[in-house]
């Protein structure tokens, strides 16, 4: 039986093509349990296309004919294959990390055919270190990037001895976890979704104006809020190719959290520093820093007891601040201070609206970075941020699955025309885990940002005397 596509499913599947897929991924890596057979990965994806149902969800795939009168619908695939959508991949010798990190740029890189159901899951081998990969994207039409971290969640246990475990895609029980609360929209649903919302702005906003008006007012005069008009041209704010590169690294929580406490900022505050001196550091390589300091866009969750009285059962109100990363600035605290400042007062900007303000004004921030790769002006209009930097709280304890160890787990998230870098974090266990994904060719050896996230690590521990 058809189904309408939502809204704001259906601006997802509308704003897709060749240059830019509109699919979340995700890479996990895996310690086999001990014991295991040599062919675990074998036996593993065996298990996998073995399954007796596969979950509504992931038989769902995208439709529209005369008898639709030319809607778009979600129709069940009745030649449903398993095997098109589970596949098994092998890296070439010798097996480094490189080779997989190179494996998942190519993956990412291609579309999810739109006559099956919008998945995949690659399990890779080959590792020489022993280790298992497992690769998984799924279209942002049927998933936003929170709801598939939390669908991979559900699927893992903190019990190592825990058996029969089934993937993702294995129709069970529905689970809390497996679904994403309203307070758990990804920064990526922000701009359509909070376009949709404020298209029916009720009586409560009604003090709209004079938020506009304040917010306008900061954005002219440089200051943080919810609305950037003083982000410098990079190389980043371009026309975008459908190839990707991705990167991908894990820094020791505890190292982030002592900066964190010595500096008096907060663990958010030294991720955004880290990527600031990063970024700074690659565009001076290339001989492409800006005078003046790039500007990301980043999620804010706010605890509300508006946003709580709303929806009758808590949560956040999740909004979009545009921050100063200080990349006009040599020395790495002053950086981690202005980040810091700029945050705070982002975060105050926000906290002075109701919830149906906050998704309007970020609806407003994010606008032109709809708008102007529409009208095709990448590289002649300003652009309304230079980069999105997420951070999103992941597992706190080990995970498993059937006694397999969750080593690392990294974002693969998704570049827009006008914005060829996306950085995204999720923390892991002791770890924070960064995924950086890029236009392959607007950004040229994207791995060297690793170094110098590393190397802007140890310079804030030394700038904030720890370490």
């Amino acid at each position: 039986m058809a189904m309408t596509i939502d809204p704001t499913s259906l601006a997802f599947l509308l704003a897709e093509n060749r240059n830019q897929p509109m699919h979340v991924a995700g890479l996990q890596l895996f310690d086999p349990p001990d014991g295991a057979s040599p062919d675990f990965a074998r036996e593993m994806f065996e298990a996998a296309i073995a399954v007796d149902e596969v979950a509504p969800l992931f038989r769902r795939r995208p439709f529209y004919s005369i008898g639709t009168l030319g809607q778009w619908v979600w129709t069940e695939d009745k030649q449903f294959d398993i095997e098109h959508h589970v596949r098994h991949n092998a890296l070439p010798r010798p097996g480094r990390v490189r080779e997989l990190l190179e494996l998942v740029s190519r993956l990412h890189g291609t579309m999810l055919a739109r006559e099956r159901p919008l998945w995949e899951m690659h399990l890779v081998e080959g590792l020489a270190d022993g280790r298992m990969a497992m690769y998984t994207k799924v279209h942002h039409a049927l998933v936003d990037g929170i709801s598939a971290m939390r669908l991979m969640e559900s699927t893992l246990s903190s019990d190592p001895a825990k058996r029969n475990m089934q993937l993702p895609f294995a129709a069970r029980p529905p689970s809390r976890s497996a679904t994403s609360p309203e307070s758990d929209r990804r920064l990526a649903d922000v701009p359509i979704s909070a376009l949709r919302t404020a298209l029916g702005l009720t009586a409560e906003a009604a003090g709209l104006p004079a938020v506009l008006i304040r917010t306008l007012a900061k954005g002219i005069r440089n200051e943080t809020s919810a609305v950037s008009l003083h982000a410098p041209r990079t190389m980043f704010n371009v026309n975008i190719t459908g190839s990707r590169r991705f990167a991908a690294q894990g820094w020791p929580l505890e190292r982030i959290r002592g900066v964190s406490k010595a500096s008096g900022t907060t663990m958010n505050d030294v991720v955004l520093a880290m990527c600031a001196g990063a970024v700074r550091t690659y565009l001076l390589e290339l001989n492409a820093l800006p005078d003046t300091s790039l500007v990301s866009m980043v999620p804010v969750g706010l605890s509300s007891r508006k946003a709580s009285s709303m929806s009758g059962e808590g949560g956040n109100a999740v909004g979009a601040v545009m921050v100063k990363l200080g990349t006009d600035l040599a020395d790495p605290a002053e950086r981690l201070e202005s980040v810091h400042r700029s945050m705070k007062d982002g975060k105050a900007a926000l906290a002075s609206m109701t919830p149906n303000q906050i998704v309007a004004m970020s609806a407003l921030g994010m606008a032109p970075s709809l708008v102007i790769p529409m009208l095709r002006l990448n590289g002649i209009a300003r652009p309304p941020f230079n980069l999105i930097i997420s951070n999103v709280p992941g597992p706190r304890a080990v995970q498993y699955f059937n006694g397999a160890r969750l080593t690392g787990t990294y974002p693969v998230s998704v570049p827009m025309q006008g914005m060829a870098l996306n950085i995204t974090c999720n923390s892991y266990a002791d770890d924070m885990e960064f995924g950086l994904t890029g236009c392959r060719r607007s950004v040229p050896h994207l791995q060297r940002l690793l170094v110098h996230l590393d190397d802007e690590l140890a310079a804030l521990e030394k700038a904030a005397g720890v370490g």
